[in-house]
């Protein structure tokens, strides 16, 4: 499955993102991380050292070619693995989308082909789950940079702003070959915040999959910059996205009394 993660800034994408990767994995699937953002954070979050992260270059542009539908890699993407991805704890492979490395660089319209190219590729195995981080911008959306996702997980929180993001980003969603948008409610702190994002998606029609609570114990993981998955006191949030990996592989919403409702 190809999983791509979007939101307002600050929802928790990258948490969720790095989070489901690493549990993925260590359950036996086998895992790909990109992350999609310029200003990129998950190979920290997936407990990469930064002298690690440092080494982590973009997947360069002249793999990509003009062809049939769109861009594509020249390149096997098993080479490009091999060549481009760093191997984060858990085995979970990381790839990284191009940052602009200096000012008035123009745009990275280079670097979202890059990530599309990747996403179709990675289809052909069905086995591998495939995590897409995203930027909090609808550019990913206009520019069809997640067109070969399988399910987009929009990251609603419990107040006006970020659910108008989702709502925003789910008529971008709709207009693209993507098979399945779903909802995940996060930082929930009460039964009364989760209910405001289900009757939020309820009249939306969008499919809420789950909530994950808020927890002081996931910004205490990461002051020490230790990911939420390796942070035992942060073990109820490791275990709602749990739940919601397990939802997302199913072919109805999950029931929402699971979540605490």
């Amino acid at each position: 499955m190809r999983l791509a993660v979007a939101g307002k800034g600050g929802a928790g994408k990258t948490t969720i993102s790095s989070t489901l990767a690493r549990s993925a994995a260590r359950s036996g699937t086998r895992v790909v991380a990109i992350d999609a953002d310029a200003n990129p954070n998950l190979g920290t979050a997936l407990g990469l050292p930064p002298s690690e992260t440092a080494r982590l270059g973009p997947v360069p542009t002249s793999l990509i070619s003009r062809r049939q539908g769109g861009a594509g890699l020249t390149e096997d993407i098993g080479d490009v693995l091999d060549r481009y991805s760093l191997m984060a704890p858990d085995g979970v492979r990381l790839l990284a989308m191009g940052a602009p490395a200096h000012a008035d660089d123009g745009c990275l319209c280079s670097a979202h082909a890059v990530v599309a190219s990747l996403l179709e590729d990675l289809g052909a195995d069905e086995d591998r789950l495939v995590v897409v981080d995203m930027e909090a911008s609808p550019e990913h959306f206009s520019r069809g940079t997640v067109r070969h996702a399988d399910t987009v997980c929009l990251v609603a929180e419990p107040y006006y702003r970020s659910l108008e993001t989702i709502r925003r980003m789910a008529t971008l969603v709709a207009e693209l070959p993507v098979g399945r948008v779903v909802v995940v409610a996060n930082k929930v702190r009460s039964a009364g915040d989760h209910e405001a994002i289900a009757e939020f998606c309820d009249r939306q029609a969008f499919e809420l999959v789950g909530g994950i609570p808020w927890s002081d114990e996931v910004v205490a993981a990461d002051r020490q910059g230790i990911p939420v998955v390796d942070w035992p006191a942060a073990a109820p949030v490791v275990e709602a996205v749990g739940r919601v990996a397990a939802a997302l592989g199913q072919t109805t919403p999950m029931d929402l009394d699971a979540f605490g409702r």
